[in-house]
């Protein structure tokens, strides 16, 4: 039987994930030339070089023109791919502009899994996660899946930080989480 607080984080999926298809062509590309500036003023405040990206699916704030700056810069870029072997982990490829993609089982795309393209997490220096919603907390509502919070379970000890790319209108006053919620050293919104 569900809880109460699985179906209130799924009702809130349903609405934020509404909210957000419901944005218009120009407000998706505002949110991307901010959410890029931001980042991109983060990643050289940290000296960033390995960086981890995502493919934006279902409404998320574009990460296509961030991407292609950091390639112009020199940076290494890496997208998460879902584990073969390890159900509901992530493994994060490089990813450069020559890089064999395919969907995934969710229809997201993904690198073509190679193992000498696999970066360890303990290399990266940001990790920027999609979320469905967001608190001022810095808790991270996902898809459901749990795939970021068992990638994010111990990033206080790794030498990367977790950052979340969102709109504003993703931003609720307080989620409800559950144990295996992992807060995000921050949020950059659009």
């Amino acid at each position: 039987m569900k809880s109460t607080q699985q179906t209130l984080r799924n009702q809130l999926r349903q609405q934020i994930r509404k909210t957000r298809a419901n944005l218009t062509a120009l407000q998706q590309q505002q949110a991307e030339d901010s959410i890029t500036q931001q980042a991109l003023a983060l990643i050289e405040e940290r000296n960033a070089q390995h960086i981890a990206l995502y493919i934006s699916f279902d409404g998320e704030i574009s990460t296509e023109k961030l991407i292609k700056i950091l390639w112009t810069q020199g940076k290494q870029v890496y997208l998460p791919v879902l584990h073969p072997f390890n159900p509901n982990h992530l493994l994060f490829l490089r990813y450069l502009p020559d890089t064999p993609m395919l969907k995934n089982k969710f229809g997201i795309w993904e690198p073509k899994l190679n193992v000498q393209n696999v970066l360890p997490l303990d290399e990266l220096d940001i990790l920027f996660t999609p979320l469905v919603a967001f608190d001022k907390q810095g808790n991270r509502l996902g898809m459901g899946g749990g795939f970021y919070d068992r990638t994010l379970q111990h990033w206080q000890k790794s030498s990367f930080i977790p950052v979340g790319l969102a709109h504003q209108c993703q931003q609720v006053e307080q989620l409800p989480t559950e144990a295996w919620d992992v807060p995000l050293h921050q949020i950059l919104v659009a």
